[in-house]
């Protein structure tokens, strides 16, 4: 593989904390190795297009701790045609670039899979709130995703009580449970719903009845929204149909995407992001950087793509015990 002298970076699909931190890491890590480091901006769309600006170590100061993504990002489904990997190959060869570092999920990872087949090299950095990715124990973005859910239910918990109300709460995660069940067992939710496990709203209704005998006044439920259609009105109707109960449904929806990282998020960016560019100054290609127990390792896309990440079984029958 030739010198690797000039990398572009880009950040694609939904928005995560942490992808400052990324972009920051992959800049200034690229920079102490010898790298001309250029930002694409709005993803692989900004990469058919040519939307190029340069990084150097003041553009990426003060972002560290900035929530989304100075570079922005887009879903760019039509990056699957041919053609429009073509446009995205000029780009690449026009401006000069030897390697690339792709932030993003699992639709962006296939991305940067393709760009690695048609011979650019290509490093993948994993971000997501659903942390759905196999391969790495978390992603970029769900540490703070999962922190903001924690709080927000925490500050609704305090009104059930008062009202002595059931809540439903609706957490992202279409295909994952993820959030739904780790800030279910942070805040000791009643109940959790998520697509991994099959809903049984028998259950949820015994749960919130039996919890009511012991003397409870009021309920959580935290349900992700690929559970059902309309996942907190369904449940909540439910709940209100088959017991009586005064419920209310709230949405979090897309302010689980939205604030600056945790401390945990802008570690893990910076480490995930100057490792990336390090692989690409050393050669590789097709691969994605993950975090595994405590240490950073290198993972072929090939290995990554298209396999299911499980949700922990245990923590879901733990969330069961400690919610009676």
């Amino acid at each position: 593989m030739a010198s690797v002298k000039r990398v572009g970076v880009l950040t694609s699909g939904g928005d995560a904390p942490g992808m400052n931190a990324a972009i920051r890491a992959v800049t200034r890590r690229g920079i102490d190795l010898g790298l001309e480091i250029v930002g694409i901006r709005r993803g692989f769309r900004g990469l058919m297009s040519g939307e190029l600006l340069p990084l150097g170590i003041a553009d990426v100061g003060g972002i560290l701790d900035r929530g989304g993504t100075i570079l922005q990002s887009i879903r760019a489904p039509e990056f699957e045609e041919e053609e429009s990997q073509k446009k995205a190959l000029e780009t690449v060869e026009r401006a000069g670039l030897d390697g690339l570092v792709v932030i993003g999920g699992n639709g962006s990872l296939h991305g940067a899979a393709a760009l690695h087949r048609a011979g650019v090299p290509t490093i993948g950095v994993p971000k997501t709130i659903d942390n759905d990715i196999y391969g790495t124990d978390i992603a970029i973005g769900v540490d703070t995703a999962l922190n903001t859910v924690v709080d927000c239910i925490s500050k609704i918990r305090d009104t059930a009580a008062s009202h002595q109300r059931a809540f439903v709460v609706e957490t992202m995660g279409r295909g994952s449970g993820y959030i739904a069940l780790m800030a279910g067992l942070a805040s000791g939710a009643e109940a959790i719903l998520i697509p991994e496990v099959e809903p049984d709203l028998d259950l949820v209704a015994e749960a919130i009845t039996q919890g009511y005998r012991r003397g409870k006044r009021h309920a959580i439920v935290v349900v992700a929204e690929g559970v059902f259609k309309e996942a907190a009105r369904t449940v909540g109707n439910y709940i209100e149909r088959r017991l009586g109960f005064e419920v209310r449904m709230t949405v979090l929806g897309h302010l689980q995407r939205g604030g600056a990282p945790t401390a945990f998020d802008r570690i893990l960016a910076s480490r995930l992001g100057a490792r990336a560019v390090e692989e690409l100054a050393a050669g590789r290609s097709g691969e994605m950087v993950a975090l595994v127990g405590s240490q950073l390792q290198s993972l072929p896309l090939s290995e990554v793509l298209d396999r299911p990440k499980p949700i922990p079984e245990e923590l879901f029958r733990l969330a069961q015990v400690l919610s009676k």
